[in-house]
């Protein structure tokens, strides 16, 4: 009988713990591309936003978000985004003292969800004075 209840407690437990482990976090992105166009060199620095929601069922946390280059910064949450919810990312471009021409750049976005790497792309291209 004692073999018995054991059993079944432990029956009741494993299957307890793969339930909980299929809870995830997965992100999910808008856009994952953004074209600034042309813009002047007059006025360097552009920014933009990449919306992205929370399409799993447990917390998603953003762990790192890494630039291609020195001139291009994001800007995460860096709080858990609940199962449902949006969020953004802000990636900045600074062209100040860059070569004119097309710009490609990227980010790298490491998070704890099912999908655990996706990048971001920004592009444009940076003109003369005027």
């Amino acid at each position: 009988m004692k073999k018995l209840v054991l059993s079944i407690v432990l029956v009741v437990l494993s299957i307890g713990f793969v339930a909980a482990q299929t809870k995830q976090a997965d992100i999910k992105f808008k856009n994952t591309t953004f074209d600034f166009g042309k813009f002047s060199e007059d006025h360097p620095i552009v920014s933009c936003d990449f919306v992205f929601t929370n399409t799993g069922d447990a917390p998603l946390i953003i762990h790192q978000a890494i630039a291609s280059c020195g001139c291009t910064v994001p800007q995460y949450p860096k709080q858990p985004i609940m199962p449902g919810k949006s969020a953004v990312i802000k990636v900045t471009y600074n062209g100040t003292g860059r070569v004119l021409g097309a710009i490609h750049k990227s980010v790298t976005i490491r998070t704890n969800g099912k999908t655990e790497i996706i990048r971001l792309y920004i592009e444009g291209e940076m003109t003369p004075k005027k």
